[in-house]
């Protein structure tokens, strides 16, 4: 089965007869009944209910409805149940600022805002009246004044499925914003279906998704990735799909235990937050074939902690690399073996090559865009049919980072000579003395404390680094050892995990740490691509 209608998706693969059973964390917000468990029909009928609700709240064909809420995986179930009406979703995550949501917010003026009281409430004390954007507000947790609840929708009959052009907007998302206020990023069938979820739908030998496979999933659920996920991975028909909606080790272990994943998907922040349960014989992870990260690169110790507790005879590391507008540009192999190999924090920053047929990549002279030869760093430009339509409210930005048929993904990299492709640093955040990327991968490898290094840049000072640990502290001794080798850096600045700004997706906030800790966001980029 390949997937092509979302609005339709659950009530095909029920109609197929896949025997999938997904299990939850905790129970979705859009579940009356509190279950943890489901069959396929039970979500297809979660579904259309939720179909039901969003017409009688007023969304229709053609109207944009933003969802902003709890992370969770419904996330994308109340979006199947939009495209279901003929409306367009748009998945806004509730980690955002009520400043930023209302940007957001005014830029896509939605039919309808499906939210929580407790988004709406945090909103208003932050100086923003969320529901003022929207036509309708309906709240899933309660009474607002001025609002829909569920009271009012709950038992409307949906409207039969409505079928739209392949090359009509289907779904928004906003890309991670650690740069700013993120962009509202527009997706078609075509694009994220049919270019994206259907090449994730064949299945290929060792890393093709099985029959008897547990996948699990730590996601961060409003973004596109997970959107594109719950096409391909439902149609694939797996024997179950763990759902987890927390970083907090100690809540995701017993999921984990009931049913040991085959297959596992997370954030790299999760992966950091999860570590620990790697150790011992009976760990959660021992029956892992495969692990697949993507948003951003894991460090070697991580990548190794994974590949390690696992059993089975050859496990394997796919990482992906690409962006919201684009969907994976590139993807990556790693082994037990290839990470014995990456000694000292080497090897993580390489991309790999681009996706067989799908995608082209060339690195460009930032300022004349002329093409630059393998070793050389510049701008990384993507080519690839899985781009997507533009950004809402922001059109001139959108043909900013347009060059004919290329993307600017805003990257700095370079090409080597097997093909393959080193990421350096965002362009704006780069710096003249050394690649930030690559310097927090070699103090991450030699700081066996730290959770996660990063390394900023500030014009006419030399980089300040930031080392997050457990307890805030970094060892003066192992410190000096670190970067003896380096070029200048400051004294370094120790947090802990929950002191560093991050997204949704637990990227770091990278100008916005550096404004907490030094007043200033100056930069050596300029800025134009993000």
């Amino acid at each position: 089965m390949k997937p092509h209608d979302m609005g339709v998706l659950l009530d095909e693969c029920a109609e197929q007869q896949l025997g999938t059973r997904v299990h939850l964390d905790r129970p979705f917000d859009i579940d009356a009944g509190a279950r943890t468990h489901h069959t396929l029909p039970q979500l297809a009928t979660l579904v259309r209910e939720a179909a039901g609700w969003l017409a009688a709240a007023g969304a229709g064909p053609g109207d944009r409805v933003a969802i902003v809420k709890d992370n969770h995986w419904d996330y994308d179930l109340l979006a199947c149940a939009a495209v279901r009406v003929g409306a367009v979703p748009a998945q806004l995550s509730a980690h955002l600022s009520g400043e930023v949501l209302g940007t957001l917010l005014a830029r896509l003026g939605p039919a309808l805002l499906v939210t929580t009281a407790h988004v709406l409430e945090r909103g208003r004390k932050e100086g923003t009246d969320l529901a003022s954007t929207a036509r309708a507000t309906l709240v899933l947790d309660g009474a607002v004044p001025g609002t829909l609840g569920m009271d009012d929708v709950r038992g409307h009959t949906a409207p039969g499925p409505h079928r739209r052009h392949d090359d009509e907007p289907l779904v928004i998302h906003h890309t991670s914003g650690t740069t700013g206020v993120p962009k509202l990023v527009v997706h078609s069938t075509r694009t994220i279906i049919g270019k994206l979820a259907r090449f994730e739908s064949v299945r290929l030998p060792r890393i093709g998704l099985r029959r008897t496979d547990v996948l699990a999933n730590a996601s961060a659920f409003a973004h596109g990735r997970t959107f594109c996920w719950t096409a391909s991975a439902l149609c694939m028909g797996p024997a179950a799909i763990s759902i987890i909606t927390t970083q907090d080790p100690n809540l995701a272990d017993p999921v984990l235990r009931a049913r040991p994943p085959t297959v596992l998907e997370a954030l790299p922040a999760s992966f950091v937050r999860f570590q620990p349960l790697t150790e011992g014989l009976d760990n959660p992870f021992r029956r892992v074939r495969m692990v697949i990260s993507t948003y951003d690169a894991v460090h070697p110790p991580t990548v190794r902690a994974y590949l390690g507790a696992s059993r089975h005879k050859r496990p394997v590391w796919l990482e992906g690399w690409g962006q919201t507008e684009t969907g994976p540009l590139t993807f990556r192999f790693h082994t037990r073996q290839s990470v014995r190999r990456a000694s000292g924090g080497a090897g993580t920053r390489n991309l790999g090559r681009p996706v067989p047929v799908k995608t082209r990549l060339r690195v460009v002279d930032p300022d004349t865009f002329r093409p630059l030869p393998s070793g050389q760093a510049g701008l990384v430009l993507a080519r690839t049919a899985a781009c997507a339509l533009g950004y809402v409210g922001e059109e001139e930005r959108w043909s900013a980072k347009r060059h004919g048929g290329w993307w600017n993904t805003g990257d700095i990299g370079a090409r080597n000579r097997d093909g393959s492709f080193e990421l350096l640093d965002r362009e704006v955040d780069r710096t003249p003395q050394l690649s930030c990327l690559r310097t927090e991968d070699l103090l991450q490898a030699r700081l066996p404390n730290a959770l996660e290094c990063v390394v900023l840049a500030e014009p006419g000072r030399d980089p300040l680094p930031v080392v997050v640990t457990a307890d805030g502290r970094v060892d003066p001794a192992r410190w000096k050892e670190a970067v003896r080798d380096l070029p200048p850096l400051r004294e370094p600045v120790a947090l802990t995990w929950d002191q560093v700004p991050r997204t949704g997706t637990g990227k770091v906030r990278r100008r916005e740490l550096l404004h907490r800790l030094t007043g200033r966001t100056g930069t050596y980029g300029s800025g134009r691509w993000t």
